[in-house]
This record gives C-alpha cells, sequence and structure tokens, in this order.
C-alpha cells in the first residue's frame, strides 16, 4: 500500500535538492566565482575547475552547499521507500519523525535566518506536515 503523503514528500524534498543546487550553482557561485575577473568588460563564467583556484572559504562553502543538497536526496530515498513498500511501524514511525522534525527546523532556521525572504522555508514546512499526515 502506498503512502501519497510520504511519497509527495519524497517528491518534495527531491525537488528542493536539485533547486538548491542548481539555483545555488546559477545565482550565487558563478558570481562569487566570476567576481575580480573581468574579460573584454565581461564576466567570464565560473566553472567547476575555476573554482579549484578560489581561496579556501569559498571552496568549502561551495562543498557545504551541495552537502544539504545530497542530504535532500538521502531523505527523499528515505521517505519514498517508507511510502511505496511495507514496514515495521515503530521503526518507519521514528524515521519518519526523524526526517519531520529536520524538515521542520530546517524551515524554521531559513525562516528565522532570512526573515521570511528565502523561499526554502515554506517548501520545508510543506514537506514537514507531508510527512506528520502520514
Amino acid at each position: 500500500m502506498t503512502n501519497t503523503a510520504l511519497t509527495l514528500a519524497s517528491a518534495g524534498l527531491a525537488l528542493v535538492g536539485v533547486a538548491h543546487s542548481v539555483l545555488g550553482e546559477l545565482l550565487l557561485f558563478r558570481r562569487l566565482r566570476t567576481q575580480g575577473r573581468q574579460t573584454a568588460g565581461r564576466a567570464e563564467v565560473g566553472t567547476a575547475q575555476q573554482l579549484l583556484h578560489t581561496p579556501p572559504h569559498l571552496r568549502i562553502l561551495w562543498g557545504t552547499w551541495h552537502v544539504a543538497s545530497v542530504l535532500c536526496w538521502a531523505l527523499s530515498a528515505l521517505l519514498w521507500r517508507l511510502g511505496t513498500a511495507p514496514w515495521d511501524a515503530a521503526l518507519g514511525a521514528w524515521a519518519a519523525d526523524a526526517v519531520g522534525i529536520a524538515t521542520l527546523a530546517s524551515g524554521m532556521l531559513v525562516f528565522f535566518a532570512t526573515h521570511g525572504s528565502h523561499p526554502a522555508w515554506c517548501a520545508l514546512l510543506v514537506i514537514a506536515t507531508l510527512v506528520w499526515w502520514r
């Protein structure tokens, strides 16, 4: 029996991970990599190769940024498994609650850190709601 709420939460968390990595590269890291490097009046496009020649603080920021996406995909896989296959009720409920707490805390952190201006808080709270709606 498929649990629709957990399956939807899984899909939402996978999309959050993709959006986080892609938009981070396009809107943040491309600009950070090209600051100070102008060619014939236009900025060079940042590449992964250029990342190796950036300061260490930018490299760790880039790595940590994408760790968040990887964790989204791992939690998404867990929710997919819980939503689509039979599981031990106690262990499954505990695992789902762990994901719910993590997404709720993450959503609240983003909301308070950005004063509600970053859209991730809304997506994360919707995912937490879907997890607990099960």
